[in-house]
């Protein structure tokens, strides 16, 4: 198992230097470790793991910190390599959405349209005229709001998209990039499930479990609850030194703060089996204060006679979550990436969400660890 340390000694050397202990961190600290070097990694946090930490609650229930995090891809050397560190239980995520009293399957599909807009499509071909009939002819959507209308119609963006997308960011849709709304299917078939990819499922034990089975050996210190900036002084040397952290906040802020949206949540533990029919469910209208309900043994698998649910409110403060895809963040951004490339020839690398200031899907965070390490350090990439 990794070591744990309290302080840096000035007599240890380290050929890595490692700082955040999420996926790309650990990901990156497990590879040089393999290879045989003396990795050390540093996490503000108390704990490993990042924003995919979970325990155990009091009431005996694995809960997710800071909200749910579901595993899913087609890639196949991502799949192979999470499962030397776990055992997997299968689960295919489906998310329901209420609005004004109708329960409905999100992302949008045939059954969707049927129920919101009082339709009876019967097939594809059904929903494709029904698309092309209400889509507004918008060649180049340039917002979130333009990209809905554009594909589906002003009823769905109404209904799924406007208030939903409004509480997550902030923002109104037409202050965001396309990409925010592009990103969720739309499917003319009734296939509810929330991803497609062939692997999806839950570590077993959950991801920090997963996460320590990463870190076994004795090449890897970790030195928790600690800012890089209060101890970079300290570490006289090193190969490679990796950022996982805000690259805004690594250049103390030269170009502008970059803007993040964050999650608030609201922790319940009820004495009932269950509470809501998916581990997911939406609130897309404004006049509910919070974008999601999650009960997490839906996901997990886990048998309990108890269940914990989140109530989950978007919000500007608090840890950083999703980087805000605007016009202003994308130039200030641009900035701190050529700074950050004339680093390379120090060793000095940013890897990850928060550094690369886009938002990763769980096996992109680790394939985007894997590759640079494959390019740095040579060799096929899992």
């Amino acid at each position: 198992m990794a070591k744990y340390i309290e302080t840096i000694s000035a007599e240890e050397q380290y050929d890595i230097v490692i700082v955040g202990a999420g996926i790309s961190g650990l990901t990156l600290a497990e590879r040089y470790a393999s290879a045989g070097k003396k990795v050390l990694v540093v996490e503000k946090h108390d704990h490993i793991g990042g924003n995919c930490y979970d325990f155990i609650n009091q009431a005996g229930i694995l809960v997710s910190k800071y909200g749910p995090h579901y595993f899913h891809t087609n890639d196949e050397g991502v799949w192979k390599y999470v499962n030397n560190f776990s055992l997997w239980h299968p689960y295919e995520h489906r998310v329901i959405g209420h609005y004004q009293g109708k329960t409905f399957p999100i992302p949008v599909n045939r059954n969707t349209i049927n129920i919101l807009c009082n339709e009876t499509l019967q097939n594809e071909n059904d929903v494709e005229h029904w698309l092309a009939e209400h889509a507004v002819p918008i060649e180049h959507p340039k917002n979130a709001e333009e990209a809905v209308l554009a594909r589906m119609g002003p009823d769905l963006y109404e209904y799924i998209f406007k208030g939903y997308t409004t509480k997550q960011w902030g923002k109104s849709p037409e202050e965001l990039f396309p990409e925010v709304t592009n990103r969720i299917p739309i499917r003319t078939n009734t296939d509810d499930r929330y991803f497609t990819d062939q692997y999806q499922a839950m570590p077993a034990k959950g991801y920090t479990a997963l996460f320590e089975a990463m870190i076994q050996g004795d090449r890897i210190d970790i030195l928790l609850g600690t800012e890089w900036s209060d101890i970079k002084n300290e570490v006289i040397s090193f190969q490679k030194l990796f950022f996982t952290g805000k690259i805004d906040q690594y250049f103390d802020h030269m170009h502008g703060i970059l803007e993040y949206r964050s999650l608030r949540f609201e922790f319940e533990t009820l004495n009932q089996e269950w509470y809501q029919l998916k581990a997911q469910e939406n609130y897309p209208s404004l006049d509910v204060p919070y974008t999601r309900i999650v009960e997490y043994k839906r996901a997990t698998g886990q048998i309990h006679p108890q269940t914990t649910i989140s109530r989950e409110y978007s919000t500007d403060e608090g840890e950083p979550y999703y980087p805000v895809p605007s016009e202003r963040n994308r130039i200030i951004y641009a900035q701190y990436q050529a700074a950050a490339e004339q680093l390379e020839d120090a060793g000095i690398y940013f890897v990850g969400r928060l550094a690369n200031y886009k938002y990763f899907n769980m096996d992109q965070a680790f394939r985007n660890a894997l590759d640079m390490f494959s390019s740095l350090e040579g060799g096929s990439t899992c």
